[in-house]
């Protein structure tokens, strides 16, 4: 099995990250998307999107990050992947909000405008005005995971882990980047506080850690 990932990218970790705590093997290529890496002629053969991450399994290949992980959870039947078609219907459900809601405002409206030239909108006043909807669109969802999504439970989807939980993780601490704390959400912030216990949470999201603190003395809008 190969994957081809890129530490600073939050897709990428969360595949390495169950892959390190299920213990499975694999051969990882690294895809330097700060030196532009994935926009080669030869990576984009592999995966025409230009993103990461990419798992092949001898002649298969999976080219998201969400149907990676199901996949893998399945095929080494993970006991983080329930086999009861409800209970899989929730990690299923948590995983698709994350991707299509918390992520897409979070990242791509919020973050990534401040942060990468290329993720910034043509113009000054309409980056500062995505940015602002990014802001909002972000209070509100890290409220409905507060209060909808975890509430009292310790994992997403109950008191067990899941790969909806591998998932979102990573997603949540791209606020690291600009300095923003989920200690306010004490669900939130309780529930991270479980996830990076985790015994290889901190080798995952060393270049992350490292990449953050960085930026530390960047100035940015925050929640």
């Amino acid at each position: 099995m190969k994957l081809y990932t890129f530490d600073g990218s939050p897709t990428s970790r969360m595949i390495l990250l169950f892959c390190a705590e299920e213990g499975l093997e694999f051969e990882k290529v690294d895809i330097d998307l700060l030196a532009g890496a994935h926009l080669t002629e030869g990576y984009q053969n592999i995966n025409p999107c230009a993103l990461v991450p990419v798992l092949e399994d001898d002649e298969y290949r999976l080219t998201e990050s969400s149907a990676s992980l199901k996949y893998l959870a399945d095929k080494h039947e993970s006991k983080a992947y329930p086999r009861d078609p409800k209970l899989r219907g929730r990690v299923h459900e948590a995983m698709d909000w994350f991707n299509t809601s918390l992520y897409r405002v979070m990242g791509y409206d919020f973050i990534y405008p401040q942060i990468y030239g290329h993720h910034r909108r043509p113009s000054e006043d309409l980056n500062r005005g995505t940015i602002e909807w990014g802001r909002q669109r972000t209070r509100q969802c890290l409220h409905l995971l507060d209060t909808h999504w975890l509430g009292a439970k310790r994992f997403l989807c109950g008191n067990e882990i899941t790969i909806a939980d591998f998932f979102g993780a990573p997603i949540v601490s791209q606020l690291d980047l600009i300095g923003v704390t989920v200690e306010p959400l004490t669900n939130v912030a309780r529930w991270m506080a479980e996830m990076s216990r985790l015994k290889t949470w901190n080798d995952v999201h060393t270049m992350h850690t490292r990449y953050a603190a960085s930026l530390a003395d960047r100035e940015f809008v925050v929640l």
